[in-house]
């Protein structure tokens, strides 16, 4: 038994036949019974255990037929010597059955092992086994016959064997109705598909068809039984598409405890449902982006726009620099601006534009920051966006925001939908405090947080232990400014947003391509320039357009231009330390070479232009050189026997 040894009170709480009702009338029996015997100690009696002290006496102490009704109500199934059996057997596949059953019919399994652990203790103890089968019969609520039956399932069974051997093998009514496999399959073709008819529609629709071509069709009930039988995966992705399918498989558990404060920060636009009414008049709903940090939780920084646009989100991704430091990664999502070049430009895991050898290198990319992109309205990627549901739960419906709720869906507008704006600086002041609350509140259930800080103290203690990087006062430029790839024009002037800026120092980079990083919101200010790799050039002063008859700004503009033409003429004449005449005067003398001896001689034959005889001129007289050579030439001739051609004209 579970249990042997029992005190003089417990004894007669048992209510046993032939025993006192009370503690008093046990211990007076006990008494006059001798069962305190010194001689008999541990063996029939002893002291007990535990407060208050006393004495408890053996079970076998007691009466035949008080000991047999207490054997049989006190001997039960552990549920750890079960599953110790279930352990110790070697009969797996009976066992693997016994599992697969339901809680009813084991709990039918171990009744019957109550009863017979009873009777087999009852026989221990000496009684015979007809007056033990009897007794057993009564209590249990069943036939002798019946208990008989039950020994004799576990006849030759090993003990921790005897649960699955008493468990009830029968599983009812397995017989099914006919069904042709036709009329099945346009069923499933039906019913299983996205317009989500209803059943007995489609079954109304069966008998029709089956009417025609002769099958046999089982009742409506029959069908449906069948029909939820199938996995309901499959159920789930042909009704309700791959959505709903996505949702039955469980989400990836993240621990963010893995960072450390600033580690990693994920951001996202949130479109709130208030409206707002902006200094010019317009009303609208207010789109903020948002930067939150992935240990903690903790907002760090945002801003609010009209649209969700890059400037806004690269003001507030410069709002958390410049108050925390710089992220080592960040988790974005592919939208338009997220992915903007003036962010994330160079970034080659980009999925959004092209890639191109001249796009300037983005803020984050500048700052070291490595980008993770993740999938678009997924809250399992982005933490960022349980934080918004929570502000659009506590923040939006604040008692300052009354009357300017729009509701979260179309259905759900309230009765008084846009019957009050309010304006943009309360608003702010609004969600500034709803969001310094938010990351005060105490009892946060996270793990850095374990249910009792806040997510600011979570911050905080990280924060003060880790290694942050902090922005150099030049690198303010990277995220108050944007950058956009520009072509120098040819007098060194770049023009952006119909702004013409210009600097001496741009001259080195006509015709090439620069970055030029400036503010949207003062287009007046000085546009920083960079070169492609990221390196500063100057910055460009906006030469404000003037107008056409203005004499001061014409006298003005002169003047600037002399005083840089004056400055070059300096640095020219700084620069060159010898003049042009020096130069030339340095240049060494160039004698003339001597005439190449040629070592051919070509032979003069008839016809030749010296073989000719020169004109006479009745004006002028040839010379004697003239002379001479044509009596040569007249001699030579005729010392070859050939006569001397001589053309005369007449005056």
């Amino acid at each position: 038994m579970r249990q042997e040894w029992f005190s003089a009170a417990e004894i007669a709480e048992q209510g046993l036949p032939g025993m006192p009702a009370t503690k008093a009338s046990v211990i007076l029996m006990a008494r006059r019974l001798g069962w305190a015997d010194p001689s008999q100690q541990g063996v029939t009696w002893r002291t007990r255990q535990g407060r208050g002290g006393g004495v408890e006496y053996h079970f076998s102490l007691l009466p035949s037929y008080a000991k047999q009704k207490l054997v049989v109500r006190l001997h039960g199934v552990d549920a750890a010597a079960v599953e110790q059996a279930r352990a110790q057997s070697t009969c797996t596949d009976i066992w693997a059955w016994w599992d697969r059953l339901p809680e009813s019919v084991k709990e039918r399994g171990r009744y019957r092992l109550k009863a017979i652990h009873a009777l087999k203790a009852m026989l221990y103890s000496g009684t015979s086994k007809t007056v033990a089968v009897q007794l057993v019969a009564v209590e249990y609520k069943i036939t002798a016959s019946t208990l008989y039956n039950w020994e004799g399932l576990i006849a030759g069974r090993e003990r921790h064997d005897w649960l699955s051997f008493l468990t009830p093998r029968h599983v009812g009514r397995t017989s099914t109705a006919d069904c042709a496999p036709e009329a099945w399959e346009v069923l499933k073709a039906d019913y299983l598909r996205p317009e989500r008819p209803n059943f007995s529609d489609c079954y109304r629709r069966l008998l029709a068809i089956a009417a025609k071509k002769g099958w046999a069709v089982p009742s409506e009930d029959t069908l449906l039984r069948r029909m939820n039988a199938l996995p309901r995966a499959l159920t789930v992705k042909e009704r309700h598409g791959e959505a709903a399918l996505k949702a039955l498989y469980p989400s990836q558990q993240r621990d963010r405890s893995v960072f450390h404060a600033l580690q990693a920060v994920n951001a996202d636009g949130h479109k709130w449902d208030i409206f707002v009414q902006w200094p010019d008049g317009d009303v609208s709903r207010v789109v903020m982006v948002a930067f939150q940090d992935l240990y903690s939780g903790k907002f760090l920084s945002w801003r609010v726009d009209r649209t969700e646009n890059r400037e806004c989100v690269r003001l507030a991704f410069g709002d958390m620099i410049e108050r925390y430091g710089i992220p080592e990664e960040c988790y974005l999502d592919n939208g338009r601006n997220f992915a903007s070049k003036w962010l994330t430009g160079g970034t080659r895991t980009r999925f959004r534009f092209k890639v191109r050898d001249d796009e300037p290198a983005g803020i984050m990319t500048q700052l070291g920051v490595h980008v993770h992109w993740t999938t678009p309205y997924s809250g399992q990627s982005k933490p960022i966006e349980r934080g918004f549901r929570d502000f659009a739960q506590s923040i939006a419906k604040h008692p300052a925001l009354a009357g300017a709720w729009t509701g979260n869906t179309p259905l759900n507008k309230p009765e008084n939908h846009g019957a009050h704006a309010v304006p943009l600086d309360l608003f702010l002041r609004t969600i500034g405090d709803g969001i310094a609350e938010h990351n005060a509140r105490l009892g946060r259930r996270s793990v850095v947080c374990a249910g009792e800080r806040s997510f600011d103290q979570a911050f905080e203690a990280s924060y003060a232990q880790a290694t942050i990087r902090k922005a150099a006062p030049e690198q303010r430029r990277l995220w108050l400014m944007a950058a956009e790839s520009i072509l120098v024009q040819r007098d060194g002037a770049v023009m952006l947003e119909g702004n013409r800026f210009w600097d001496a120092r741009l001259h080195d980079h006509i015709g090439q391509r620069i970055v030029a990083r400036f503010d949207p919101e003062q287009l007046q200010e000085p546009l920083h320039v960079y070169t492609l790799d990221g390196r500063y050039v100057c910055a460009a002063e906006c030469q404000v357009a003037a107008g056409f008859n203005d004499v001061a700004a014409a006298r003005e503009h002169g003047r600037q231009r002399r005083d840089w033409m004056r400055g070059v003429r300096m640095m020219a004449k700084a620069e060159k330390s010898l003049t042009i005449a020096q130069v030339a005067a340095l240049q060494p003398a160039c004698d003339e070479p001597p005439a190449p001896q040629t070592k051919v001689v070509r032979p003069l034959f008839g016809g030749g232009a010296l073989a000719r005889e020169p004109q006479a001129d009745a004006d002028e007289e040839l010379s004697e050189f003239n002379q001479a050579f044509v009596q040569h030439a007249r001699a030579a001739r005729a010392a070859r026997g050939d006569h001397l051609r001589v053309v005369e004209e007449d005056d």
